[in-house]
């Protein structure tokens, strides 16, 4: 018999589906998926702050090309995407624990 105590969480997942709408993860968030999205989303972080020093980088040269700050502005908007939805993931898992949590 399942654990009657045991809360369950809907998550918003760091991929979306192959039509680019919004994955969501129904459970307690201890399962395999919910590990695959905490590594993802680690991931996407840590890659989100490669590319900061990448673009503080290039910006300090000012010797860049249009075509230099083109692919740095795609590619800084991809991972802002990325941080945004993981912030959003994070934030709407706080908020289903309860104001507690929230503060501690």
């Amino acid at each position: 018999m399942p654990n009657a105590a045991a809360r369950v969480f809907v998550r918003l997942l760091p991929w979306t589906s192959p039509d680019g709408k919004p994955c969501f993860l129904a459970g307690d968030g201890t399962g395999y998926v919910s590990r695959i999205a905490d590594q993802m989303e680690e991931e996407q972080l840590s890659s989100a702050g490669d590319l900061i020093d990448e673009a503080r980088r290039v910006l300090a040269a000012l010797a860049w090309t249009p075509g230099e700050l083109h692919l740095l502005a795609v590619e800084l908007t991809a991972a802002l995407a990325d941080v945004r939805r993981v912030a959003k993931s994070r934030g709407g898992r706080l908020t289903a624990l309860g104001p507690a949590s929230v503060h501690t």
